[in-house]
Order: structure tokens, then C-alpha cells, then sequence
């Protein structure tokens, strides 16, 4: 007969269970579902330069168009820029507002766009009317000049039919007082002198040099001014801060000193030529007196 064991159980000890975190990491999502971490290249060569556009020029703002006599073949828009340009009217330079044609290279000024048939009354001339003239007067050797500034006249003028007074459409802008913007007091203009008109015993304010043409003076401060140097203020120049390209440069010096050295050389050339020559006729006429008079004597003595 077997026997059972008939033996009490023992209560086993109760422990809490604690997750290793070898066991965490096995209830990790696989790593194809994670969120990749941004990796840098392996790869070498030339990094791509952000992209450069080219500069472009502002917008060109048309204003109004106008056909005009000197270029009936298109029409002329008017139009503002700060650049220099030489008025196809007058021949003048000019910068800021102007009238040009969008298929060639014909500008205008504006004033010369719209310059009238006659003034009269003028300030600068008042006791005859001046008449629009589109082409110079043929002057043969000496050219034709302005009565205001004393610059040629190539293009369109005022003229005045009962004497020989003349002026560019720009000239006909200013006036016998005018406000200079870089001069506090009033400019009035002097009288028609032969100083004033020809050599000046002054010096511009502007230009800081001397000319011909007339000019402004201030009372107050002894302060002078070329009219052609006011005249910046009419066609744009100064308001675009262009200097007149006028001003002479050092190579034309320098080339005016070399041509004047030159002719002084050829000059002096030439006179010397002239008194070897001179003594020659001289020599070769004393010796004929003395040969004629041994020829006379021998005669006499046979």
C-alpha cells in the first residue's frame, strides 16, 4: 500500500517583477518605422552657389507722346533719365527730362520740343522780336556764336531779323536776374562790354576759370558766373550733378601747348630760311656791283 505524502505546502515569497532594459528595447517599433536622422553627404565636389539674377534697370516710364517737325517719321515720348545726351535740336547736352523716339537715337529737349515760333519782349533782348530759326547761320570761316554763352550755334536758335542777335533755345531759358541753387544771393546779368565779352579780369565761381560769353554777378558778394555755366540749371545737368563735358581737359592743353610749340618752331624756321636767303641775294648782288665795276675798269685802262 503506497503511502502518500501528505506534506504542507509552502507559501512561496512574492517578488515584483521589474522590466530590464534589454526587455524595453525588444517592445521598441522596428527601425524602419523610427524617423530617419538627417545625415550629411559622403559625397565631394563643388556646393551649388545660390542662384544670381542680373541687375535690371528701373522701369522706364513713359509720358506723353508728341510728333514733332524735326522727326515726323516717329513719335516722341517724353521721358526722365539722369543720363547724358546731346539734344538733336539745338546740339546742346542735356540730362533729366527729354522727348525721344523708342525705335532710333533722336532726342530733344524739352524746350526745344516745345519751343515758339517768336518771342517777344524777351528780358535778354527786348527791343526786337526773335524768331525760331531750325538751322544755323552759315558763317564760312567763323562760326556763327550765341550772343548769351558765346558757343557756336549748330541747331536750332533764336535770331533777331532786324540785327544780328542770336541765342540757343536754352539761353532763351534765363533771364537778367536769376537764382543760382548753389549761391544765396540774387545774380543779375552785366551789361554787353568789351570786358565782359572778351577777356574778363575775373574768375567763375562754377568753373573757376575764364571765357567768353555773358555773365552774372552777385552785388553783394562780388560772386561771378558764365552764363554758360548757369545754364546747367536749364538743361538738367546740374540737377543730375553731370559736369559740363566742355571744360577743357589736360591732354587738349597739352595738346594746344605742343601745336603752338610746332608753329613757333616752323616760324622760326622760316625766318631763318628767310634771312639766309635775304643774306644771299645780298652777297650775290655786292659781288655783281664789284664784278661790273673791275669790268668797267679794265675797259677804261685798255
Amino acid at each position: 500500500m503506497m503511502m502518500s505524502n501528505n506534506k504542507p505546502l509552502k507559501k512561496s515569497g512574492t517578488f515584483q517583477f521589474q522590466r530590464s532594459q534589454s526587455m524595453e528595447l525588444q517592445n521598441l517599433p522596428p527601425p524602419q518605422l523610427l524617423a530617419p536622422k538627417p545625415q550629411r553627404s559622403a559625397t565631394f565636389g563643388p556646393r551649388k552657389s545660390p542662384r544670381r539674377e542680373f541687375p535690371t534697370s528701373p522701369r522706364l516710364i513713359l509720358g506723353e507722346e508728341i510728333t514733332h517737325f524735326g522727326h515726323p517719321q516717329h513719335p516722341l515720348a517724353e521721358i526722365d533719365l539722369p543720363d547724358l545726351f546731346t539734344c538733336a535740336g539745338c546740339k546742346e547736352y542735356g540730362a533729366g527730362k527729354r522727348f525721344t523716339c523708342q525705335q532710333c537715337d533722336f532726342q530733344l529737349h524739352e524746350f526745344c520740343a516745345f519751343a515758339p515760333q517768336t518771342l517777344k519782349n524777351h528780358p535778354l533782348h527786348c527791343q526786337h522780336q526773335l524768331v525760331f530759326f531750325s538751322k544755323p547761320v552759315k558763317g564760312g570761316i567763323m562760326k556763327s556764336r550765341c550772343d548769351m554763352c558765346g558757343k557756336p550755334t549748330k541747331g536750332y536758335t533764336f535770331r533777331c531779323s532786324a540785327c544780328s542777335f542770336q541765342m540757343h533755345p536754352c539761353c532763351a531759358k534765363l533771364s537778367t536776374e536769376i537764382n543760382y541753387p548753389v549761391h544765396p544771393h540774387t545774380l543779375k546779368l552785366l551789361a554787353v562790354t568789351p570786358v565782359t565779352n572778351g577777356d574778363p579780369g575775373f574768375v567763375c565761381g562754377e568753373c573757376k576759370r575764364k571765357r567768353s560769353g555773358r555773365v552774372y554777378r552777385c552785388t553783394i558778394c562780388n560772386y561771378h558766373l558764365h552764363a554758360v555755366c548757369a545754364k546747367g540749371m536749364v538743361n538738367g545737368l546740374q540737377a543730375n550733378d553731370i559736369k559740363g563735358p566742355d571744360k577743357p581737359s589736360m591732354l587738349g592743353t597739352a595738346a594746344r601747348l605742343a601745336s603752338q610749340v610746332v608753329i613757333d618752331f616752323i616760324g622760326g624756321l622760316i625766318e631763318g630760311l628767310g634771312e639766309g636767303v635775304g643774306e644771299a641775294v645780298a652777297s650775290n648782288v655786292t659781288r655783281g656791283r664789284s664784278t661790273t665795276r673791275s669790268t668797267a675798269g679794265k675797259r677804261v685802262y685798255n
